[in-house]
Parts: structure tokens; C-alpha cells; sequence
């Protein structure tokens, strides 16, 4: 193949990736304005909302009587009245608490707390092929492998993933 079909080649390939930059571009852009139009609005129902939950919260609760048998009913696709509470646990420092979970209930530990050992994909990548061979690595693609990027620095991440998405539906194609 010659220099000049590469070259056409790339060519091409440039004027696809504007295009769809340009087409993302503007999609996000449609979405942001659409987004700060709708916004407000939003925001008032949501706050209606949480005023419209809270005073049917107070009234049920003025009312336990209403509730006694059965203790919840559903009106207007609302499902409402009283239930036990779950209640919940929580906490600052996880470090702190697993420290202090070793100290107090040592035999309790490895039930009490979970480890997560995993490779770590960076620090393989530093080792020889024969070494990720001996622990069960495999490595792909080693010799010369033909490549494309895009070298404009304004590409957006929108357009990333819609290629991710486009070249994916292609893999499985």
C-alpha cells in the first residue's frame, strides 16, 4: 500500500472524527441549555415534594390511632402509616473501626471485616513477559501493533465514549 492511500486513508478518518465531534459538541451543548432551562423547575418540585412528604409525615403522625389495624394502608398509590424502623449503623473512620474491631474481638476479625487483595494491573505491566508467564499472566499484542489516536487535545470525553460504544457494538458484530 502506498504512502498517499495511508494518507487518504487519514484523511478520511480526521473529517469522520470532526464530524462527530462537531455532532457531540453540539448534543452536549443541547443538553446543557435544555438542562439550565429545566432546572429551576425542577428544583421547585423537588422542594414541593419534600414540604408535601413532610406534612403527610406530621399528619400520620397525629393520628396513630388510624393505624393501629392494619398499620399502614395505600392511598392514591401511596403506600403510608407506620412500620417498624430498621434502624441503621454508621461511622466516620472505617481504619479506626477495623483497628478497634482487632483490638476488642480479634477472633471475630476475618468476620467482622473484609480484605480485598487484587493484582494490580500498573505494577504487572512493569515485570518481563517470562516473569507474567510464571505467575499465570498472559500478555497479548507485544510486537508491533497498528494503532490510531486522535492528536487534537480538544476532544471531548462525550465523543470517547460514543466511539467506545460504536467500536464495541463493532467488536461484538
Amino acid at each position: 500500500m502506498s504512502i498517499d492511500k495511508i494518507e487518504g486513508a487519514a484523511k478520511t478518518l480526521r473529517a469522520a472524527r470532526d464530524l462527530l465531534t462537531e455532532r457531540a459538541t453540539s448534543l452536549h451543548e443541547e443538553m446543557q441549555a435544555a438542562t439550565k432551562r429545566k432546572l429551576p423547575g425542577l428544583r421547585k418540585a423537588v422542594a414541593d415534594v419534600v414540604e408535601a412528604e413532610a406534612i403527610l409525615k406530621a399528619a400520620i403522625a397525629e393520628a396513630p390511632s388510624q393505624f393501629e389495624k392494619p398499620r399502614s394502608m395505600v392511598l392514591h398509590g401511596l403506600k403510608l402509616g407506620f412500620q417498624k424502623g430498621k434502624g441503621k449503623i454508621e461511622w466516620d473512620d472505617d481504619e479506626k473501626v477495623v483497628k478497634l474491631i482487632a483490638k476488642h474481638f480479634p477472633e471475630e476479625f476475618e468476620v467482622l471485616c473484609t480484605t480485598t487483595i487484587k493484582p494490580v494491573k500498573a505494577a504487572l505491566g512493569n515485570l518481563s513477559v517470562a516473569e507474567l508467564k510464571k505467575i499465570g499472566v498472559t500478555v497479548e499484542e507485544t510486537g508491533d501493533v497498528v494503532f490510531v489516536k486522535d492528536s487534537t487535545a480538544g476532544v471531548d470525553k462525550l465523543v470517547k465514549a460514543l466511539l467506545k460504544g460504536a467500536e464495541d457494538e463493532a467488536e461484538a458484530a
